[in-house]
């Protein structure tokens, strides 16, 4: 079993644990107040058992991921020269069948109806879907399997808070709480089908084209998921608290846009990024300040090309426009949206199902899970229902 994948989903554990023992310190009164209690003796050494053990799973965790960069470093080339054997296995199968008995060097695995292709090609269409999806790219990761409970300090219902006081009076105890979010596994494909007249062609680039079409099928898919959520299945961004109501079904204003970027805290603004439609952004390029200034504005130096109040603004073919109850612009910092994957990115050629298309299938394989993991980072511009 990987050992890090093992530390991992242990921590997750463990934190999930502590995060039910804190939240059960919280009880409801008979007038409906909420009364909080100290540990007991038992509780406290399991608490403080769970938490030492969590800080030694980082410590190793951590010193696992080191010694990985170390070889990683150390076996550059190496892994350069595995990479082109596994690319030319890879172009040789596609256009011949031929490669898994001739290239043992390409790590190939043989299916009952064709073959699962090594992990260098797989990693290639991720970094292309991170490149197309950036929400994708900025979110959260957690590589385990399995349930994952994520536990959160919430304080949107109450703090702490200090106030002035008078002797012999009660103090009024004021908290957050401690909540979680679960994230399970949801598997999804991506089918590509390559013509085999194309293949025969020596000047096709056949490993760009595969590459390039599975990570826009999958790129789209998870966008879509990420942005809208399904119901019953991964959630997304749907469940965003943070929303501001726009005053119209079609259209934005600049008030609005300025409440949706204040409802995101100052700590969290840095790496903040506009997410919208490309017809949202052509109506918000036409939005003036009262001294005639666009705000929205061609920016060279940005990612995508645009500012919007100095933040960069991308645009996701899979956002709906400004239509009555959607939610038409996201703002923030997509780490607050925590992203489960629960297989890694596997790829099988199919080279007999297709054969009577003269084809040849390329299938993408993933199993993923995504929530709002921290509130606060996101808002959410909601049109008028």
């Amino acid at each position: 079993m990987n050992k890090l994948k093992a530390l991992l989903e242990r921590r997750s554990l463990l934190l999930a644990e502590m995060a039910t023992l804190l939240s059960s310190l919280e009880t409801k009164t008979d007038d409906g107040k909420t009364e909080v209690r100290a540990f007991t003796d038992e509780e406290q050494r399991s608490y403080d058992e769970k938490y030492a053990e969590v800080q030694r799973l980082n410590d190793t965790i951590n010193s696992i991921q080191q010694q990985r960069s170390i070889e990683i470093n150390e076996n550059v080339g190496d892994n350069s020269d595995n990479a082109q054997n596994e690319e030319r296995a890879f172009v040789e199968y596609l256009r011949s069948g031929k490669g898994l008995e001739t290239r043992a060097d390409a790590n190939w695995t043989n299916e009952a109806n064709g073959a699962v292709i090594p992990t260098s090609i797989a990693n290639k269409i991720i970094e292309k879907i991170e490149e197309l999806s950036p929400v994708f790219r900025l979110a959260t990761k957690y590589n385990v399997g399995g349930t994952l409970n994520i536990p959160y300090y919430d304080e949107t219902s109450g703090a702490v808070t200090m106030a002035y006081a008078d002797e012999f009076e009660e103090l009024e105890s004021t908290s957050g709480k401690f909540l979680s979010i679960q994230l399970g596994g949801f598997l999804a494909g991506a089918l590509c089908k390559v013509s085999k007249k194309l293949m025969n062609n020596s000047k096709f680039d056949i490993l760009g084209y595969v590459i390039k079409k599975v990570a826009q099928a999958a790129a789209r898919w998870i966008d879509g998921e990420l942005l809208g959520g399904t119901s019953d299945k991964i959630t997304g961004l749907s469940t965003v608290t943070q929303i501001v109501p726009a005053a119209a079904s079609t259209a934005v204003t600049a008030d609005e846009l300025i409440d949706v970027q204040e409802a995101v805290l100052d700590e969290y603004q840095g790496e903040a990024i506009w997410v919208m439609s490309k017809n949202t952004r052509k109506a918000i390029r036409k939005l003036k300040d009262g001294d005639g200034n666009l705000l929205l504005n061609k920016d060279a130096t940005a990612k995508w090309g645009y500012t919007l109040f100095g933040k960069d603004v991308y645009v996701a073919s899979r956002m709906p426009d400004m239509e009555a109850g959607k939610f038409a612009i996201y703002y923030g910092d997509f780490a607050g949206l925590a992203i489960k994957v629960s297989e890694d990115l596997s790829v099988e050629v199919l080279r007999e199902k297709y054969a009577t298309q003269h084809a040849v299938g390329v299938v993408a394989w993933m199993e993923m899970d995504s929530k709002v993991e921290n509130a606060q980072m996101i808002s959410a511009l909601q049109m008028k229902a």
